[in-house]
Order: C-alpha cells, then structure tokens, then sequence
C-alpha cells in the first residue's frame, strides 16, 4: 500500500501538483515510517512548494534512518540555500558530495561560496536593506513587495499553529536565547532537534500519536555547534547561542523590526522576557509557578516510586546513604534499609515478595 501511494505521489509531482505529492507521501509515511525514500521525495515537495524547514526536517528524517543516503544531503543543502542558511547548506553538500559523485554538489557548493561572498560584501550597506532576505529582494523587485511576501509567509506559519499541541515560551540573556517546548514525559529518543544558523527545527514522533514539528526562522543569527538542549520530565530546553549580542524582541523573524545590539552587558543583567502583550507580565513569577509545578508533579508507577527514594537519599545523611546503597546491592535490589548501625556490620540477606523466588545470575 505504500508503494502504491509512493508510485502516486512520484505522478503528481511530476504533474506539478506538489501539495498532493506531499499529501500522499505523507500518507506513505503513516504506513511505512522507516522509509528514507519517502521522506526524501517528500523533501523535495516541500522545496517545490517553498517549505524550506519541513524540507530541512523531512531530509534529517531521511538522513536519520540511512546516513548514507547522497539524495537527502541534497535536499538538505538546497532546502538550506534556498532559505539562505548558506553556512549550514554548504556542509551538507559537502557531506553528500563525499558519498557520492554528482554534479550538483559541485555546483551547488559553489552558490553557497558566492552567497557568502555577497553577505560579506553586503555588510556595510543600509540596516534595511539586510533585514530582508536576498532572495525575496531580487524577486520582487522592491521592498514592500519582499516585506509582503514574508508576512504572508507568517500568517501561513500562524495558521498552522492555532492549535498546537505544546506550549512555547522563550526568554533571552545577552549571550543566549532559551526556548521551552512544555512537553511532559517525552522520551529523549523520540525528540529530534536540529540547530541551523537562522532556524530552529523541533520534531517529536511519538508511536502512535501525530508528529510535532516546531521550526520558526529565528529572529537573528545563532552558532549552531555552541547551541544545546535537554528533554526534562517536564519540558524540553533550549539554549540558543547568539551570534551578535542582539535583543530578541520576538523568537521568530520580522522583517519591520530594526535590531538593537545591547551595548554593556553586566554581571547583574536580567533575563528580559518579550512580550507582544500590552499589559505587563510576571516573568520571574512564571518561572517560580513552572518550577513549583515540576516539583509537586504527580507521577505513577515507577517513577513515583524512584521519585519517592529519590527524595529520601537526597535529604538522607551519609550514614543513611551508605545504608541505602549497601542494602539494595547486597539483596538484589529487593531491601533497602536507612539503618548503617543495624546493616553495616552483616550481609544484608535478599527478601523476594511472597510467591517469588530470589535467583542469582
């Protein structure tokens, strides 16, 4: 069946009708997950369609389930060029091109060099004209129509999140940016999350639920290699590092907003958290409500259970300590006593529940 749908997709491409060819080549998926192929193909859609980050996102997919696919490099790298991550895009042909021989690395590889050549060139000219990307620049010929392409960009963008699944915040320091995806009890291995110089790619495929995938064009310029994340019990971290000492005044990019470097930043700087809202936010009183709600989290089974000695050894003493760790060693993790006086002279003998019989291996 879903080779069936493959073979549909490939003729509605070639048809030019590329949202139906993403339409079923995501239905390909559905049936066949583990398919580097499909989400491949399905990459070069989303680039017919000027999709650029479910692009991205589809060619990591590929690359993560064959990493010697040549095809999703390529993808990758013209998804990247064409949105202007000439740095990032250069890397991936690079990549591609030493896994297999093709004209088109070479070529593109080159684009990406003149790209950059231009951007250096290009940095001393008016603060306006570098707000807008290039290529919307030379399209349209003129800036209002560029600024009107990149909204409507936006209000697509808005309209596929009126819903979302997970909640998002992000506050900013002088040096970094740090965004929160509020996703309670996702596995680390189900999160995917890629870092480019101007964009930010989330993905979390959870079996059995619908994929989430989280990929704004960040305001300004990040270092991809000194950014980092972490998938907490309770939400999904962050940390962007910043290319320029630049205030965010939103996450996402806006073409009307000029940026303002932030001159003197001192030991004693506070997080500024922006806000489109006219009236005034409590921000550190956010933060205290986020953390006092992961402190008093209710958990069930097992991790209740590891949470409840978690706490137990955390206020412990090191008499109670040694107690703890000695007992449940010793009896195969079925005693675990608090006791060093009453444990630390003897073996402590393994006590199985009723009905069950103690084996060692």
């Amino acid at each position: 069946m879903a080779s069936e749908l493959a073979a549909k997709a490939q003729g509605a491409f070639f048809e030019d009708d590329f949202e139906r060819a993403v339409d079923l080549y995501t239905q390909a998926i559905k049936l066949n997950p583990n398919d580097a192929d499909l989400f491949a193909d399905r990459a070069q859609a989303n680039i017919k369609l000027g999709y650029f980050t479910e692009a991205v996102a589809d060619a990591n997919k590929a690359i993560e389930v064959d990493p010697s696919m040549a095809k999703a490099y390529l993808r990758k790298g013209t998804a990247l060029l064409k949105h202007e991550e000439y740095y990032s895009a250069k890397a991936a042909l690079e990549k591609g091109s030493s896994l297999a021989k093709d004209a088109r690395f070479t070529k593109l590889i080159k684009e990406c060099e003149e790209r950059v050549a231009e951007e250096n060139r290009d940095l001393n000219g008016s603060s306006v004209s570098n707000m807008v990307p290039q290529s919307l620049d030379r399209n349209s010929g003129n800036l209002e129509v560029a600024v009107q392409q990149q909204n409507e960009t936006h209000q697509r963008k808005e309209k596929e999140a009126v819903n979302p699944k997970y909640r998002h915040a992000f506050y900013q320091k002088p040096e970094e940016v740090v965004v929160t995806i509020f996703a309670k009890g996702i596995p680390a291995n189900y999160v995917t999350i890629d870092f480019g110089e101007q964009i930010l790619s989330v993905t979390i495929d959870v079996p059995g639920d619908d994929v989430y995938h989280f990929q704004p064009q960040l305001f300004q310029k990040i270092v991809p290699d000194k950014c980092r994340y972490e998938v907490l019990s309770t939400k999904i971290e962050m940390r962007l590092a910043k290319a320029e000492p630049i205030n965010w005044t939103s996450l996402e990019y806006v073409a009307e907003v000029v940026p303002q470097k932030i001159n003197s930043p001192s030991e004693s700087y506070r997080p500024t958290y922006p806000s489109s809202k006219p009236r005034r936010v409590d921000w550190d009183k956010l933060e205290a409500e986020v953390k006092k709600e992961e402190k008093d989290e209710k958990l069930d089974g097992d991790a209740a259970l590891n949470k409840f000695f978690g706490d137990i050894y955390k206020s412990a003493d090191e008499d109670m300590r040694r107690a703890m760790n000695k007992s449940f060693v010793e009896s195969n993790g079925t005693v675990l006593s608090t006791d060093w006086k009453d444990v630390g002279s003897k073996e402590v003998v393994g006590s199985p529940p009723d009905g069950m019989e103690l084996k060692k291996w």
